[in-house]
């Protein structure tokens, strides 16, 4: 099943909330979100700067992990950014695929 990194930033909205009930319970809210979408959440870690929280979450496909993104942003609480993981099989499979690309000026 496919890997997702959500980046979330916070609003002051959001903020608000994670100081009224705490991270844990914020984690056991996406943890059941992915549940929902037939995922499975593996890491949620809060953090400093830009970003205030970092989540890897197992999700069926991308039309899951969009339903994610526009669930949290929905709200206003907070904006996600997703960035799709790949596995080191994934990429040994790309690198097996025949290309042709050329390159800008030639």
């Amino acid at each position: 099943m496919p890997m997702y990194l959500f980046e979330a930033s916070y609003s002051p909205q959001g903020i608000e909330g994670i100081r009224n009930t705490g991270g844990s319970r914020r984690r056991d809210a996406v943890a059941d979100l992915a549940a929902g979408l037939g995922g499975r959440l593996e890491s949620f870690y809060f953090a400093f700067g830009d970003v205030d929280a970092y989540v890897t979450v197992e999700l069926p496909d991308n039309d899951a992990a969009t339903a994610c993104a526009l669930a949290v942003n929905s709200t206003g609480a907070a904006s996600i950014k997703t960035v799709p993981l790949l596995t080191p099989e994934e990429v040994d499979a790309a690198t097996k695929l025949s290309t042709s690309y050329r390159p800008p000026g030639r």
